[in-house]
């Protein structure tokens, strides 16, 4: 089970930008710190941290819409894989497993990245707008398994943040931990590794606990 930003593709400085640029239009004040904590967050959280703190007079679903539409035009324009993450998937697939795509990105935001992608590459896809309870929450990984028709403990959980790793940790994952943008904290069901190049089907097999 994959997540998206930071961990498929490196998407989050297309989110950077569109925040720093998104303050600069409406006068509000950002920083990298702040960014950086919205890492692997749920969408709707995000907007209201950033009307909290860039203090701006937007609602947080109308931060959503404008950060969607500054980094769909991004992602349409270039998609930025991840070293290895192609590699991957096309190793799992060739060993018939499948994979979930879970992530807190809206629906429309994946849908490029999809497209850039073999049909069926994902057995089922979870996005931010499919679920009540975003990561940290265990609910995504939850929803993802079900629909599998897996327990979540015979599942892996490819993740870059926190917020990430303890929604999969929580819902009974063993998760593959590739540090990106954030340091990750270790963990019970943490594997941690420094990239995705080289790794194949057997190899993740081996890291689940």
């Amino acid at each position: 089970m994959w997540d998206m930003d930071g961990t498929l593709v490196d998407t989050e400085p297309y989110w950077i930008g569109a925040e720093f640029d998104l303050a600069d239009k409406y006068g509000g004040t950002w920083s990298e710190e702040h960014s950086l904590n919205l890492v692997g967050n749920d969408l709707i959280d995000s907007g209201r941290y950033i009307r909290e703190h860039m203090g701006i007079d937007l609602e947080p679903s109308e931060i959503v819409e404008k950060l969607l539409d500054a980094v769909v035009d991004r992602v349409e324009d270039s998609v930025p894989w991840r070293p290895g993450a192609l590699e991957l998937l096309t190793d799992l697939r060739a060993h018939d497993v499948p994979c979930a795509l879970v992530t807190m990105s809206w629906r429309r935001f994946v849908t490029p990245i999809l497209s850039a992608l073999p049909e069926g590459t994902f057995a089922t896809v979870v996005t931010g707008d499919a679920v009540s309870h975003g990561k940290p929450h265990p609910a995504p990984y939850l929803k993802a398994a079900g629909e599998l028709g897996l327990d979540p403990a015979d599942c892996i959980a490819i993740e870059d943040s926190n917020t990430g790793a303890r929604s999969a940790e929580a819902a009974g994952c063993t998760v593959l931990v590739v540090q990106n943008h954030v340091p990750v904290l270790d963990g019970p069901r943490r594997v941690f590794r420094d990239t995705l190049v080289g790794i194949g089907a057997d190899e993740l097999a081996s890291y689940q606990l």
